[in-house]
């Protein structure tokens, strides 16, 4: 019964609602169990000392949300909702109809990629008018499976010193492409895949639309636990581990080197493949985080890798790469010609010379300078208008920031987003990134790509007036 015991101090706001919270938040927390006969109304009012149509009203207001079941002659059960589909499709709903004109109203911290602000696009344009003059109709026209050998050749050279050869080099149309093409080669019915708790959601529904059976174990600064990692190992085979290796989505925590290392013996193991989504590893603000991708340390042949150029340069251009084992080279190479055959050969081109003549690199120093501060700026603002409200920990580089609403806020991550939206902020919420939403009500994750410092202030400093 001491579960349900709660301050009812606060004047400005009904005692049913507040205790209709409370039942919420223990049921989503699975501190009430689903089909979990809730206390009598007599008893539940006599523990509080409130009268019983305050207990009546909270019962009645649990039922009109779906958290509750009146069985008549026998009491209120708990019920756990599923919040998955209605909220994601609402979610996806409301960003739609905020179109790119209405957009500018909006103090929009769900962004995850870079403003169009930050980019040159004369450097750009002239890059496009210099393939063209050189390449002429073949530009537009011709096709190459494995992708433009040109841009191949580049990334062999620039990002991996040569260590990766050109034919191992596949582009795709960004990392969801990535992962879907993957999945399709390696994953079957009812074969297992671990990821990360929480995850990015396009990955989750990929290994969904699968039909994996999917293990999550939780991340930590650091890493994944190991420790909880490996028991999974231990009592089933495993197909591939999915992970973003640095400012993972959502959470923003990168692995350690000596983590990495861990897994890869693992992997060794127990004879899984590693998917490594190096997602915005380009933005290291604390020099205290050092860059090896898992790819770079593996000495067995057991990563696939997936870099987008996507999330860091422009959404619009749809390009990345990957490079797999030798094993899974044919299959994964079939499963994306049957995808999309090819990838703009144009775009592939520009960006192939835009990275042979410097573009690229002068860009992502940009990039630092530009977006360190701003992350700087954005940790100030979350300390001074929510320190006593939220708890998180700062990444030390990428692109947002994931909190924790803490318990003494009677308000959950939907419910905040949705009068945020009122407000004209946009955050994302955790439910988003776990497999089973309820898991993620108390998070939500803000983005600071698309925001000035004075923006970053006027939003943060309005979801703390709404966090009372």
């Amino acid at each position: 019964m001491d579960k349900y015991f709660i301050s009812l101090s606060e004047e400005e706001i009904p005692k049913y609602i507040i205790i209709t919270r409370h039942i919420k938040k223990l049921i989503d927390g699975n501190k009430i169990e689903d089909a979990e006969r809730l206390p009598s109304i007599r008893s539940l009012a006599e523990f509080l000392d409130v009268n019983n149509i305050t207990i009546v009203n909270a019962y009645k207001k649990l039922q009109s949300e779906g958290y509750a079941v009146q069985k008549i002659g026998s009491g209120t059960y708990a019920k756990r909702k599923d919040i998955s589909k209605n909220f994601k499709k609402e979610y996806s709903e409301v960003l739609k109809k905020i179109s790119a004109k209405t957009l500018n109203e909006y103090i929009d911290f769900s962004g995850e990629t870079p403003s169009s602000a930050s980019f040159d696009i004369i450097s750009f344009k002239n890059v496009l008018n210099d393939v063209l003059d050189r390449d002429g109709a073949e530009a537009l026209i011709y096709q190459e499976a494995l992708g433009y050998e040109g841009l191949r050749q580049s990334i062999s050279e620039v990002f991996w010193e040569n260590k990766v050869d050109n034919d191992d080099v596949l582009i795709v149309s960004g990392a969801q492409q990535g992962i879907d093409i993957i999945s399709k080669a390696l994953i079957n019915t009812n074969d297992s895949v671990i990821v990360e708790k929480p995850t990015y959601s396009g990955a989750l529904s990929v290994f969904k639309w699968r039909r994996a059976d999917i293990f999550e174990v939780p991340i930590e600064s650091g890493g994944i636990d190991i420790e909880r990692f490996e028991k999974i190992l231990k009592k089933n085979k495993i197909k591939c581990f999915y992970t973003m290796s640095y400012f993972q989505n959502p959470t923003g925590m990168s692995y350690s080197t000596e983590k990495k290392k861990q897994i890869l013996r693992l992997a060794e193991i127990y004879d899984f493949y590693i998917i490594e989504d190096d997602y915005l590893s380009e933005l290291i603000y604390d020099k205290d985080i050092e860059y090896r991708s898992f790819k770079s340390l593996d000495q067995n042949d057991r990563v696939i890798y997936i870099k987008s150029f996507s999330k860091i340069f422009l959404p619009g251009i749809r390009i990345g790469y990957l490079i797999s084992p030798i094993k899974f080279k044919d299959s994964i190479q079939n499963s994306k010609i049957d995808t999309d055959i090819s990838t703009s050969s144009l775009m592939q081109r520009a960006l192939d010379l835009y990275i042979k003549q410097g573009f690229w690199k002068d860009y992502i120093n940009n990039l630092n300078i530009l977006y360190k501060d701003r992350y700087l700026f954005m940790e100030k603002c979350l300390k001074e208008f929510l320190g006593e409200k939220v708890d998180f920990i700062s990444p030390g580089g990428g692109l947002h920031f994931y909190l924790k609403i803490r318990d003494c806020i009677q308000m959950d991550s939907i419910e905040l987003f949705r009068i945020a939206k009122n407000r004209r902020v946009l955050i994302t919420p955790g439910t988003l990134f776990y497999k089973n939403p309820s898991d993620g009500k108390q998070y939500f994750r803000m983005g600071f790509a698309k925001t000035d410092e004075n923006n970053i202030r006027n939003g943060i400093e309005i979801l703390g007036n709404l966090m009372r």
